[in-house]
């Protein structure tokens, strides 16, 4: 049974994904609502990491990778031969799981992007900077200290200054790869309470390990196993009403 995602920005139509011989994504189809939270659950290895790399094309960086099917942001084929590959990664921005700053000062690692991409003037770039790292639940921490090394912040800080880095290039969606799997149970939940204030702004996409955190935050809920997309559904559904058996076998811990 299909259900209706409103005011959808990301449509996945059959996608499936092979490293060599190996087929690590098996006919994916979901479509991804804007300005809300979707989230990925499902046990290690089961191809949620790879279908969020497909969505900005990390994908194209390994080494005999295969995909068939279509991925649309906005009703266009990303995967189309005249797609501008570098436009795409700055309209949806990436986090992993590790926070990985540069060694650079908190405010060189905001703009890196937007300088990089030719912005040279200091009060626009000052602007960004305080915008993104208010939007990343960070300023009111940092504001005093922009010049300091990133790397003397804490884990907690670390990342949400690379939520701030990916949202200084102000993307339409953002990619997050398990973002809290690092951090302590406080650092993790004043990422939650930001990422909730994100999807205000942009369309938020997450895999995580954490079902009580997808049950907490997010709007859609996809559940993968060995590459399946096994069910995607209203968070709410899937947790208190799963239509498939391996679905509530995952989430009450029979399995995984």
């Amino acid at each position: 049974m299909e259900i209706l995602i409103p005011d959808q920005i990301v449509n996945v139509i059959n996608l499936s994904l092979y490293y060599g011989k190996t087929k690590a994504l098996k006919e994916i189809t979901l479509d991804v609502s804007k300005s809300k939270i979707t989230s990925f659950i499902g046990p290690s290895g089961c191809g949620k990491s790879t279908l969020i790399r497909c969505i900005n094309r990390m994908n194209d960086l390994i080494e005999d990778v295969k995909i068939e099917g279509e991925i649309k942001i906005d009703g266009c084929d990303i995967y189309a031969p005249d797609v501008d590959v570098t436009e795409l990664r700055k309209r949806v921005g990436m986090v992993f799981q590790k926070p990985n700053p540069f060694p650079k000062s908190i405010f060189e690692n905001v703009i890196y992007g937007p300088r990089v991409l030719g912005v040279k003037n200091k009060s626009v770039l000052k602007d960004l900077c305080e915008k993104a790292l208010k939007r990343a639940a960070l300023w009111d921490d940092v504001k005093e200290r922009l010049h300091v090394n990133a790397l003397d912040l804490s884990g907690g800080q670390q990342q949400r200054l690379c939520i701030a880095r990916a949202i200084a290039m102000e993307p339409e969606i953002v990619l997050l790869d398990e973002p809290c799997s690092a951090l302590d149970p406080i650092a993790t939940s004043k990422i939650e309470d930001m990422l909730v204030e994100l999807k205000k702004h942009y369309t938020v996409i997450i895999v995580t390990h954490n079902m009580q955190q997808a049950a907490r935050i997010s709007d859609y809920t996809g559940f993968f196993m060995l590459g399946k997309l096994m069910e995607f559904n209203v968070t709410t559904e899937i947790f208190t009403n799963p239509r498939e058996k391996a679905t509530e076998d995952y989430i009450t811990g029979r399995f995984g």
